[in-house]
């Protein structure tokens, strides 16, 4: 089987730590192959830049021919080009792969000292971001592009539009050097159309060299390994992460990122907002030591008691379509329902009403997050179930720290049109396997696939045709209590 091939175009760091060896580091971690095209060589330590070199003309022509002859790429991430020269030999090979390109515009040395000629400007803005995929500035290098001073987070989110405007699909434009954020870092997206913000605990740390140059190369790996662009700039940020967080003194300097496998740590992870204020930093309430364990999704109050008479603890409440009035005897009696056989319900959507009636919790879908008054509810003592079926959905949905995350669809579903491909049982493992969230599994599950979504870690399994499109659903609901509930016995001596 043939690996993904991913190229990177950018200067040479000696010291190892940015660059095409932080490209390298990078591409080799997330298990892509590295191609490297080398547009210049600096000799740099931890301390200063002494002196560079650009490549020929001729050099780094043969170097770009010698690849698309042999090894074309899924995805290109530039770094330092620096000369105009340069770009305009590079800006051909751009236009004939129509892949992903990432361009991260390494203008200044982190050790101090400018990497490009001064008559780069013109040829950028006018003809060469118009091939670019993904743009990463810092905000320096944001300042330079605009020719003006970025000061407030109205001026990150100004000036992000308007270097969209200049021609690449998606800018991501890197806080880092934000001004009056002492401890948190928030990264600033668009596309025009949708924008958003990545903030992460600022890492108290000086060994960050060679952090541009990681994420834009993490960025292409993950777009070469098909992953949609947010959730790639959400992976991405997650991979800088943790290699702030693991990296440590090198040299007289600046140390350098540690590249290792990834993934495995909740804390790494970006939160994902639509505006750059966070959510409040206080948890919403757990659902308790008790697994969520099975967990079937009806539409009626009805449903509701007949699921409660056969044993059921935890079901969610999903109306669509109803009238207020009867909407409403619909949830209040599902509620008082609950609380008599002592059951945890979750309410879907409507949330005022999950409150007003004293619901025992709320599951939201993604883009409910911004309409209901997820404070209040907090306040109220309820618990919150999020949807997702993304690494950056999942992003977003930390951002509130709910009781549970759903996931899914697992397998394909007819139950509801999905935007998003099924997740399978790989990437479950994966996300239970990083958050210290119950996952609850959603989707396309039927009963002879329960073991195998146990086995991933999930902490339930939500079904909504499995019961109430089943021949005898009373039967097949004992069928599932039973199956998981034995489950989690064996699982608890076996964790004793």
């Amino acid at each position: 089987m043939s690996r993904t091939i991913v190229w990177t175009i950018a200067g040479s760091d000696p010291s190892g730590g940015a660059g095409i060896q932080a490209d390298l580091h990078t591409f080799h971690a997330l298990g892509v192959h590295a191609c490297s095209v080398i547009t210049a060589i600096t000799a740099q330590n931890s301390v200063e830049l002494k002196t560079m070199e650009f490549c020929s003309p001729q050099l780094l022509t043969a170097q770009l021919q010698a690849l698309s002859e042999d090894l074309p790429p899924r995805a290109i991430k530039l770094g330092m080009v620096g000369s105009l020269a340069s770009l305009k030999i590079i800006l051909p090979y751009l236009e004939r792969f129509p892949q992903a390109v990432v361009y991260d515009p390494v203008l200044f040395a982190s050790v101090g000292g400018a990497l490009h000629e001064g008559e780069l400007h013109d040829f950028l803005t006018q003809h060469f971001l118009k091939r670019i995929s993904v743009f990463t500035p810092n905000i320096p290098e944001a300042e330079w592009f605009l020719g003006r001073s970025i000061n407030s987070t109205a001026d990150i989110e100004e000036a992000g539009k308007d270097l969209q405007a200049l021609g690449p699909k998606i800018v991501l434009l890197k806080g880092g050097h934000a001004p009056n954020h002492a401890n948190i870092a928030q990264d600033y997206w668009t596309n025009g159309n949708e924008s958003g913000w990545l903030s992460s605990p600022r890492l108290n740390t000086p060994h960050l060299h060679g952090t541009g140059c990681t994420l834009a190369s993490a960025i292409a790996a993950n777009l070469a390994q098909g992953y949609e662009t947010e959730e790639a700039l959400v992976l991405a940020k997650a991979y800088v992460n943790q290699a702030i967080r693991l990296s440590g003194p090198l040299g007289q300097g600046r140390g350098t990122l540690s590249h290792s496998n990834w993934l495995n740590n909740q804390a790494d992870f970006p939160f994902a907002t639509l505006r750059s204020r966070l959510p409040s930093p206080q948890a919403f309430p757990s659902c308790g030591p008790k697994p969520l364990g099975f967990y079937p999704i009806v539409d009626s109050a009805h449903w509701v008691q007949v699921l409660l008479s056969w044993g059921v603890k935890t079901i969610q409440l999903r109306i669509k379509d109803l009238a207020a009035a009867p909407l409403k005897r619909e949830i209040k009696a599902a509620i008082v329902l609950a609380k008599q056989y002592q059951a945890r319900l979750f309410i879907n959507d409507y949330w005022q009403e999950a409150m007003e009636y004293g619901a025992y919790g709320v599951h939201l879908g993604q883009e409910d997050l911004e309409k209901a008054d997820c404070e209040a509810l907090k306040q109220a003592g309820l618990r919150l179930g999020i949807s997702t079926h993304s690494y950056y959905e999942v992003a977003r949905a930390l951002a509130y720290k709910p009781s549970y995350l759903a996931c899914g669809p697992i397998y394909h579903t007819n139950t509801k049109v999905m935007k998003a491909a099924p997740q399978g049982l790989e990437r479950l493992k994966a996300y239970c396997q990083l958050l210290n969230y119950p996952v609850v599994a959603i989707g396309g599950i039927k009963l002879n696939k329960a073991l195998a979504i146990l086995d991933t870690g999930a902490a339930s399994i939500a079904v909504i045709t499995a019961i109430t499109q089943a021949e005898n659903p009373e039967q097949e609901t004992k069928n599932w209590l039973y199956l998981i509930d034995e489950y989690m016995k064996e699982s608890s001596l076996c964790n004793n």
